[in-house]
């Protein structure tokens, strides 16, 4: 944590609120109910040592405070963990209608099953063929993953440096890049990609990304060998010779469909990152994939949600539409399906969701990210959150001399979760409420984003994951640590308006008619061959409302 968040006992609000009756037996409690629950038999001083610093971490204060936060508490406990009484009733290849494989060691991953019995029930269930593909899926990449006899066979040809003969795996490997809501949704994309042309899914595995993910996949593993031949692929970019742009450019690759693999070089770059160059978007044309599906190793950096570009390639359509008879779903059920917070992260959303948020009868969640093009105080920014609850009614309502206003026979509890980087925003709407219905949360306030953290991105995964949590969602436009949250939680968001350049929206909000992500930065690029009809697909690939240039999927 940063200096600018050490500061006394008196000066700083606690970033959570546990609920104790006394004082001694707290972090026992808390944290000896989850360890029996996965069966974990520890004495109480390393609950002591390891329970109670990572308290201190998501919370960012030092070790002292947190403990004088500990003993000032005045409020009554929760039991833990209230939502997993009926746990052991429910099968495990009942998730979400069979999405996640049976064969998954459960300890191993709690959030892979724990997350639907948070939840009310979901409308989204996957189709028949998404089931039968993932499970083929499961099948290949357990045939061809890493260090299998066939993957050390691809990597032969890979050092050879061009296509010598074709191959029974091929491989997508997934590259991150910027903040972490960027990345879920590019990886969810390039999975998806995976599954379209028999592609074996891996992921370079940074150090920032250490400790967030389970494995997704039963039995094998997603995360590139460290001795892969091709070094630095963080450094790959838009100028580097390999890209599929530049080899286009230099004629080392024809987009001919005619083309033969044998005339193709081992591995292609594919640059699908907001700055790319024109041929390389030819990566999102018919004739370009056919011969894309030729190259045994693709190596894949985004920074973007382009699902929806794919369904503008004829190649996909009819694939596309089985796998996704609910084209609002895609996003929902890939990243139900492929991302899981690690045992770390998931202790984190639970043991914050139970002792705040699972006794509300409506849960509020408040995304706020602010934008350096914005330049406008925070007080506008405020203003603007305001003007949209009371348009959309997302706050509870206050009568004009500050007291809460209530329906006839409508006192329902409500809890606010405000996520953002800075501690204003949850402590001007905290203080709008002090009546026992309405109680206002902010799990942590880092004042600044830290990409490249370890610790910064368990935050953030696990604040994404308690905003999937809520009822009622209200983001900020284009933020896309805005989009994973309300795509999880698989509901259609208010959306704040951006302010560009200090030029305030005639509206402030607009309520979403898609809980799909925005692909904020498509390619639509001239392709020569086979295109789909445009009509046709305005039906379902639509105008972003909160960036006109950008497309989403809607039904």
């Amino acid at each position: 944590m940063g200096d600018h968040e050490m500061a006394t006992n008196e000066e700083r609000k606690p970033c959570l609120k546990l609920e104790i009756e006394d004082d001694a037996p707290v972090a026992k409690r808390l944290y000896m109910k989850e360890e029996k629950k996965w069966g974990v038999h520890r004495a109480l001083f390393i609950v002591c040592l390891v329970g109670l610093p990572l308290l201190v971490i998501f919370c960012g204060g030092s070790f002292s405070s947190t403990l004088i936060w500990l003993r000032d508490a005045k409020v009554s406990v929760v039991k833990g963990l209230t939502h997993d009484s009926n746990q052991t009733s429910t099968p495990i290849n009942n998730y979400l209608d069979g999405l996640i494989p049976s064969n998954f060691n459960k300890g191993s991953c709690l959030s892979r099953f724990e997350w639907a019995l948070l939840r009310k029930s979901s409308p989204h269930m996957p189709s028949s063929y998404l089931l039968q593909k993932l499970r083929n899926y499961e099948a290949l990449h357990k045939k061809c993953g890493p260090n299998t006899p066939l993957y050390k066979k691809s990597i032969e040809q890979l050092k050879s440096g061009h296509s010598v003969e074709h191959l029974d795996c091929n491989y997508v490997v997934w590259i991150p890049l910027n903040g972490l809501g960027n990345r879920i949704l590019s990886l969810a994309s390039t999975f998806l990609y995976a599954i379209l042309t028999n592609r074996v899914l891996l992921i370079d595995m940074t150090n920032e990304l250490d400790d967030l993910f389970c494995e997704p996949f039963p039995d094998t593993s997603w995360i590139l060998p460290s001795d892969f031949p091709v070094k630095n692929l963080n450094q790959l970019n838009v100028n580097s010779d390999v890209t599929y742009g530049n080899m286009l450019n230099k004629h080392i690759i024809s987009n001919d469909s005619n083309t033969t693999f044998e005339s193709l070089h081992s591995y292609v770059y594919a640059h699908i990152v907001e700055d790319y160059h024109d041929l390389d978007r030819m990566f999102f044309c018919n004739d370009d994939q056919i011969v894309l599906g030729k190259v045994n190793w693709l190596l894949l950096k985004s920074d973007l949600y382009f699902a929806p570009a794919l369904y503008k390639l004829p190649l996909f359509e009819e694939e596309l539409n089985l796998l996704f008879p609910a084209k609002e779903s895609v996003f929902y059920l890939l990243a139900h399906y492929l991302i899981h917070p690690t045992n770390d992260v998931w202790g984190l959303v639970k043991r914050y969701y139970n002792s705040y948020l699972a006794k509300a009868d409506e849960k509020i969640g408040i995304q706020v990210r602010v934008f350096s093009f914005t330049r406008v105080s925070s007080d506008v920014i405020l203003q603007q959150i305001l003007d949209c609850s009371k348009l959309e009614s997302i706050l509870p309502e206050l009568h004009s001399n500050g007291t809460q206003a209530f329906k006839t026979n409508e006192q329902k509890s409500k809890a606010i979760l405000v996520v953002s980087l800075h501690a204003y925003y949850y402590e001007k709407i905290k203080s709008m409420y002090t009546g026992e219905l309405v109680s206002v949360y902010q799990p942590s306030h880092e004042e600044m984003q830290k990409t490249e953290n370890q610790l910064h991105n368990q935050k953030a995964l696990a604040e994404m994951y308690m905003l999937s949590l809520c009822d009622v969602f209200l983001t900020t436009g284009i933020s896309t640590f805005g989009y994973v949250s309300y795509g999880l939680a698989g509901i259609k968001p208010v959306i704040l308006m951006p302010i560009w350049d200090k030029k305030i929206p005639d509206l402030p909000c607009v309520r979403e008619t898609s809980m799909e992500p925005c692909h904020l930065q498509p390619a639509n690029p001239s392709c020569k061959g086979r295109t789909m009809d445009k009509e046709k697909v305005q039906q379902y690939v639509k105008q972003c409302p909160d960036k006109d240039v950008g497309i989403k999927l809607f039904d």
